[in-house]
């Protein structure tokens, strides 16, 4: 029997559900591909932080051959994105979050709630239409 999968930290989650190719029709649901969020942070960490593997690894609490192999999937699965147009989503996957994230769904906004403010109103708007993004 496999242990089970340790979770992996993502400092925030993604600011976007997706991306779409521009002029390319989607036709079915084999047309998407599920970016997880230990995937999104893993290329954000190595190519647009430019850490390196060692650095990322250590941050995401996770081995190095392990987040050389998140890498690795998450650089396959945009690179199919790319060359066959398929939609990219954003999934959860296995991830812990660093901090409580929240997203007001009447502004956008995505934000963690400091301890003296009330948990159920948006800093920004006011709007009461706040959600948690942690699962």
């Amino acid at each position: 029997m496999p242990r089970q999968r340790r979770l992996r930290k993502v400092v925030a989650p993604p600011n976007f559900k997706g991306y779409k190719p521009y002029g390319a029709r989607t036709r079915s649901i084999d047309d998407e591909v599920e970016l997880l969020y230990e995937e999104y942070e893993a290329i954000k960490l190595a190519d647009y932080d430019l850490m390196n593997h060692a650095e990322a690894a250590t941050l995401m609490g996770v081995s190095r051959a392990t987040f050389a192999r998140i890498y690795e999937s998450a650089r396959r699965k945009i690179a199919n994105a790319f060359v066959e147009a398929k939609e990219i989503k954003v999934v959860y996957g296995n991830a812990e979050l660093d901090k409580d994230w929240f997203l007001c769904n009447h502004c956008m906004a995505r934000f963690t709630i400091p301890v003296k403010m009330p948990k159920d109103l948006c800093p920004l708007c006011g709007s009461q239409k706040v959600e948690s993004i942690n699962k």
